[in-house]
């Protein structure tokens, strides 16, 4: 089994549009690379849900693939911004991959949240001008992901401010 994380913005696509729709073809897709990525999974291989374009970004939820090869009909579709003139049907230049619903984290996961846990450092998706809209992750981080959405943030406390003592009136007698 492989790892993977794929991006979305929810307001074109979320893991509740997911939910809601259980099996869905991951199309719009246009990048050389993250097509490469695709090309390469397998059924059942396992997937961070990441919500993308929005304040906060971060992992939603959980899908895993279903089927492969799947061809992107959105390339033949005149009017929708994915329209690819050079496709054909007898030779599609873009092809995804079908996913389904596995589930939404009680917590969201936050890119900071990910930012802050040391076992993170080399993951994919927390690198400088990394954008790819999927991209590989090691079962390791996949595994951490998953515990930090099923584990309520640690908020960070106040720090401990100390009142200055009040002056004690001394009571003569």
């Amino acid at each position: 089994m492989n790892y993977w994380l794929m991006k979305s913005e929810p307001d074109e696509f979320s893991i509740a549009d997911l939910a809601r729709k259980q099996v869905e073809p991951w199309t719009g897709v246009r990048n050389y690379m993250a097509r490469f990525h695709m090309r390469a999974m397998q059924v059942g291989d396992a997937v961070l849900f990441h919500h993308s374009s929005v304040d906060p970004p971060g992992v939603a939820g959980l899908a895993k693939v279903v089927k492969t090869g799947v061809i992107d009909e959105k390339q033949f579709q005149k009017r929708n911004k994915y329209y690819e003139p050079r496709a054909t049907r007898e030779k599609p230049i873009w092809d995804c991959v079908e996913v389904e619903y596995v589930a939404t984290f009680p917590f969201f996961v936050s890119m900071d949240r990910m930012r802050a846990h040391p076992a993170l450092t080399d993951m994919l998706v927390l690198k400088r001008g990394m954008r790819l809209s999927v991209q590989p992750v090691t079962e390791s981080e996949y595994q951490t992901v998953v515990a930090l959405g099923n584990t309520p943030p640690v908020e960070e406390a106040a720090p401990h401010v100390r009142r200055p003592e009040r002056a004690r009136s001394r009571v003569r007698k």
